[in-house]
């Protein structure tokens, strides 16, 4: 049988070639995303809503929630709890669990 070098010669730089691109890939990985949270929590009523912020400030949404009206039939807990997690969505946040009276939300750390 007679060889080929030029076929040869493709074969071992396809060879190097998925090697190197191999190892690239290995090296490159990527930084695991540290998070912040923020807690909802439900008060007893709409005027009692408030959030936990990632640095320990409490901010309260009566104001925010005053012009709203849960609709007929509707429970008052999770509509306003709702709106909340909504307005902290268009912050970043998303829904990350539930506690006893809340919901925590998270979002990627801001460096």
């Amino acid at each position: 049988m007679k060889k080929h070098p030029v076929i040869l010669s493709l074969a071992i730089l396809c060879v190097l070639g998925l090697a190197a691109l191999t190892a690239t890939r290995a090296a490159v990985e990527p930084v695991p995303a540290a998070f912040q949270y923020a807690t909802i929590e439900w008060g007893g009523s709409p005027s009692n809503v408030y959030v936990v912020r990632p640095d320990t400030k409490v901010e309260f949404y009566a104001g925010r929630l005053a012009r709203e009206k849960a609709p007929e039939g509707c429970a008052e807990a999770p509509y306003f709890m709702t709106l909340v997690m909504n307005l902290l969505g268009k912050e970043g946040y998303e829904f990350a669990g539930f506690t006893g009276n809340g919901i925590v939300m998270k979002r990627a750390e801001r460096r």
